[in-house]
């Protein structure tokens, strides 16, 4: 790469404000899915139309899961498509969500979360950088791309719902009803998360696994234990059991990862009694959990069924567990697979930094294209505010994304 792209960069420059302004609107539009009370993405996906068809990019293939918690009953998924001159260079997708997390605690804010904020080169806002900040620079690379003479290669740029909760109704919709979009030749981009410098390129991921357990026992006053059954108690004692049973069952390691072993972290604990002098008859607590994809599910879940008969039988409560996302192991990307190969280039002419190989513990929608035997890589060049308060995307790293994009394009 290198030569040639003066033009093209400066093009990309000159839409500054027209990125910023779409991203603007993007935050305007919350997109919460309901399963966290939100309306899901029906207006985002209308506002997404109607600024491909400003820009001149022609027709939006939609593809909609149906949803009847959802405004209109629908979850949107839009495809952007334009043919290339080469046929034989490999079709690109680019795949940004339009959902976004909640705002959560609103007094952490400075700023509405919902009402855009631009200061200091920053843009705030909720799902300003996950994912508005891609979705703008992969759209306008290609309104670029097309103003320099159109693509090399066919270009897919795709925008889904549903990724923030387990894209049932994004990605994995597509992969089920709509297979026929995809080939396994095609050159496979998630931009959903990354470094400050854009050094980093993910071609793996650790299998999540998310768990709830529920421990029932006998609510007493705290003055007669006699009388009850502490299920804080049990509860305390089950997590604990597990963090080391989990531990000294699969201890192996692998460097493609930071941090290179499974983990298996008690997060979420629901609120039992409300007062001091109660001993409470229920607990709730959540186990998340990062597994090495060599690890099979099925062997882990011996463990936790191993550890919850035995508190049972020790303590007399009844345990009872779920899942709340149980993902499937997915095979690492090829380093030297063409979409790696041309991201590193695209990134390394852009930015001056040779970027990286590994994998991650966070899991992202690459892992169904994984998982379906396709080739797929994540990057992104993004300070780390996804769904902290005052989120905010740099523009800086937003014009940045959009030359790596359109370059990989060329």
């Amino acid at each position: 790469m290198g030569k040639g792209f003066e033009a093209l960069d400066a093009r990309i420059a000159s839409m500054e404000g027209a990125m910023v302004y779409a991203l603007s609107e993007l935050v305007r539009r919350p997109a919460v899915s309901p399963e966290d009370g939100g309306e899901g993405e029906h207006d985002k996906a209308l506002f997404i139309e109607s600024l491909v068809s400003s820009l001149g990019l022609g027709v939006v293939e939609r593809y909609d899961s149906k949803d009847p918690r959802a405004k209109g009953g629908i979850r949107p998924n839009l495809v952007v498509r334009v043919g290339g001159a080469d046929r034989s260079s490999g079709r690109l997708w680019i795949f940004t969500h339009m959902d976004v997390v909640p705002e959560g605690d609103r007094s952490l804010w400075r700023f509405d979360p919902f009402e855009p904020v631009l200061e200091g080169g920053r843009l705030y806002g909720r799902g300003s950088n996950d994912n508005g900040q891609e979705l703008v620079a992969s759209l306008f690379a290609l309104k670029a791309v097309m103003e320099s003479g159109g693509p090399r290669r066919e270009v897919c740029i795709a925008f889904v719902s549903d990724e923030e909760v387990g894209s049932q109704h994004g990605i994995g919709f597509l992969l089920r009803e709509h297979r026929d979009l995809f080939d396994p030749s095609d050159l496979i981009v998630v931009p959903d998360g990354g470094t400050e410098s854009g050094d980093f390129i993910e071609v793996a991921e650790k299998t999540i696994l998310w768990l709830e357990f529920q421990v029932e026992g006998c609510q007493v006053h705290a003055s007669r234990p006699d009388q009850g059954l502490n299920a804080c108690r049990v509860a305390n004692e089950l997590s604990v059991a597990l963090d080391r049973a989990l531990r000294g069952a699969f201890p192996e390691e692998d460097p493609l990862f930071e941090p290179s072993y499974s983990t298996f972290e008690p997060t979420r604990r629901l609120a039992n009694v409300g007062n001091v002098n109660t001993i409470p008859g229920k607990e709730v607590f959540c186990l998340d959990c990062r597994v090495l994809p060599h690890v099979k599910v099925e062997d882990v879940e011996r463990v936790f069924a191993g550890e919850v008969k035995k508190a049972q039988d020790a303590f007399g409560a009844k345990i009872s567990y779920r899942f709340l996302q149980r993902g499937e192991p997915a095979g690492a990307t090829d380093p030297g697979s063409p979409v790696v190969v041309l991201l590193k280039d695209a990134v390394e002419d852009v930015l001056k930094v040779k970027p990286r190989v590994g994998g991650i513990g966070g899991g992202t929608c690459a892992a169904f294209f994984r998982e379906a035997g396709m080739p797929a890589v994540v990057w992104a060049q993004e300070a780390d505010t996804a769904h902290m308060p005052d989120e905010y995307a740099e523009i800086s790293h937003m014009l940045n994304e959009a030359k790596v994009f359109a370059r990989m394009m060329l």
